[in-house]
């Protein structure tokens, strides 16, 4: 009873966390479009991320010495590879497309365990690659000869690689951390490595961002916004707070709370809730054969996800936007949610 308590109360937080994630590429386009550099964009999140959630890095500094390579990992796929291309993306394609392209990542990850580790994955992960490519097709229109910005596809991707590298480096570190027989390691907590992959990403973001030649003014005009003028730190405001800090620890919370299916299926309405935000607020129409696609690029998404090896370490899993946690109550230890990190 109480198990189904927490998890109906769980569904609030990673409602929030879905549609916290799915608004940050909404926000960020019309400040490119102002003007700003995507990786200018980036770091100006990830930076004012950072100093939101100092104070938990300080609660958290064990984690420095005790899991000194996921940090990093963290930092570098996770936070500042996945946002940079991702801000990159949507500064030549629609952001629904963008964040589409890069639901491919559970794919990529199946294919890295069955091609590179040369494991077998089952049947249901099969189909569910075959059906997030095929969707993937339909998004793009690969019929009408790749009507989309080619660049823009392949940043996109490249989120999805970010991703994938994450999961990899995830992995190893659990191997690598398992420990003596019988001696229990707990598990890191996932809003520290969280704190600590901002902190990361942002030092790594300013050595190729330099926002010491930012035009900071952009900051104190407006943005268009399909037609309206928004004020450019409104935007800012949101990408940082309600899109970065907000979304992270809504969604540490419900994975604590929800059972991983369930979180997985919830995810998926980041897609959905970022293309519906994208048509209304930007003016971003997708067609309905790539309205379909994409539905079936979720759905393809959610299976091999499902499917996909859980890494027995890491707060966030790979699989395309999300946060995972430490197992929860009745999970078998060392299963982690397969959410991915999202843009």
């Amino acid at each position: 009873m109480y198990a189904s308590q927490g998890r109906s109360a769980g569904l609030g937080p990673a409602l929030a966390s879905a549609f916290a994630f799915g608004g940050s590429g909404v926000a960020a386009k019309p400040l490119i479009e102002a003007g700003l550099d995507p990786l200018h964009v980036v770091w100006l999140r990830v930076a004012g991320a950072a100093l939101v959630m100092l104070p938990v890095a300080w609660r958290h500094r064990n984690l420095v010495r005790e899991r000194p390579a996921l940090l990093a990992g963290f930092g570098l796929f996770a936070v500042a590879g996945v946002q940079a291309c991702y801000f990159a993306a949507i500064s030549r394609i629609p952001v629904g497309v963008a964040l589409l392209v890069e639901y491919l990542a559970p794919a990529l990850v199946l294919g890295w365990v069955r091609f590179v580790q040369r494991r077998p994955v089952t049947r249901a992960a099969a189909v569910g690659v075959v059906l997030a490519v095929g969707g993937l097709a339909c998004v793009v229109e690969i019929w009408a000869g790749l009507s989309f910005d080619a660049i823009g596809l392949l940043l996109a991707l490249g989120a999805a690689c970010c991703q994938v590298g994450y999961f990899v480096l995830s992995d190893q570190g659990g191997q690598d951390s398992v420990g003596s027989p019988g001696k229990h390691t707990e598990p890191p907590h996932p809003v520290g490595v969280i704190a600590y992959g901002l902190l990361i990403g942002a030092a790594v973001l300013t050595v190729f961002a330099r926002p010491w030649g930012m035009d900071w003014s952009i900051l104190g005009g407006s943005a268009d916004m399909n037609g309206n003028g928004v004020p450019a730190w409104l935007l800012l405001g949101w990408i940082v707070l309600v899109a970065t800090v907000l979304a992270y620890v809504t969604g540490v919370i419900s994975v604590r709370l929800l059972s991983p299916q369930v979180a997985g299926v919830v995810a998926c309405l980041e897609a959905v809730i970022a293309t519906v935000l994208a048509w209304v607020l930007l003016g971003e129409y997708l067609s309905a054969p790539q309205l379909i696609g994409g539905g079936v690029v979720l759905i393809g998404a959610f299976i091999a996800q499902s499917s996909a090896p859980k890494p027995p370490s890491g707060p966030v899993a790979s699989g395309t936007g999300g946060v995972g946690a430490e197992p929860a109550a009745g999970e078998p230890e060392g299963e982690l949610s397969a959410r991915p990190a999202s843009p």
